[in-house]
């Protein structure tokens, strides 16, 4: 594992926020209280987590075009966006949550591989610290609404070794690339998983989900310390 941080707090506005580093990877999450939820969960009695997901222009090595002036999200963008948001609902009881939205922002200061899990790692820190501000306000009760920790990590093979946490070096040349998303208590929430030449096997897959396994509860152990 790279070394790894939190910085609560970094947004002044923002009811809960996190600038997180997986090494050279810098990711500013946000989360942001609606007192409102989408068309189709009015009068539901559930509320909702969403996420967006964006790289600055200078995040690289090269500057890229801002998505905003192209008119369209690309879709690894969406993509993205989507696992951030259904990671963070899988460990959140919405009916707790009540009839609000929480929308969760990742921006992508530096990138150097591994953005993906960087965003849901760091992005269960703001909203874990969105909800602690709405606990203040006699609005929920966090123990409630949070079931569990969720934290992700990288793994791969690379020059034929199973290794976790890729940089961009790694990532860019590995033979297999996994990304893994998990709770706290030992959840699978979603795996993905792409051999990038020749096939892996079943016992490297095992090799690379022990890997995770392990380095989800060194995350977990991180978070649950910055959160006190």
């Amino acid at each position: 594992m790279r070394k790894v941080s939190f910085e609560r707090n970094f947004s002044k506005h923002a009811e809960g926020s996190c600038l997180v580093k997986f090494g050279d990877t810098h990711v500013l999450c946000t989360a942001s209280l609606e007192e409102k939820t989408p068309p189709w969960l009015r009068n539901s009695g559930k509320g909702w987590v969403t996420a967006e997901y964006g790289m600055l222009p200078r995040a690289t090595g090269e500057r890229m075009r801002r998505e905003a002036s192209s008119g369209k999200q690309s879709g690894r963008t969406q993509e993205i966006q989507r696992l951030i948001g259904r990671s963070l609902r899988a460990i959140v009881d919405l009916e707790a949550l009540g009839e609000r939205q929480i929308s969760i922002d990742c921006d992508v200061i530096q990138a150097d591989g591994g953005t993906r899990t960087a965003a849901i790692t760091g992005a269960f820190i703001a909203l874990h610290d969105c909800l602690k501000w709405m606990e203040t306000r006699s609005m929920i009760k966090v123990e409630k609404v949070l079931k569990d920790h969720i934290a992700a990590v990288s793994c791969g093979i690379f020059a034929s070794q199973p290794v976790i946490d890729l940089d961009y070096l790694e990532d860019s040349a590995a033979e297999t690339d996994a990304n893994f998303v998990m709770t706290g208590s030992g959840g699978i929430v979603e795996i993905q998983g792409t051999a990038e030449g020749k096939p892996f096997s079943q016992d490297e897959f095992l090799t690379l989900l022990g890997l995770a396994r392990n380095g989800i509860d060194e995350l977990v152990a991180l978070q649950k310390q910055a959160i006190g």
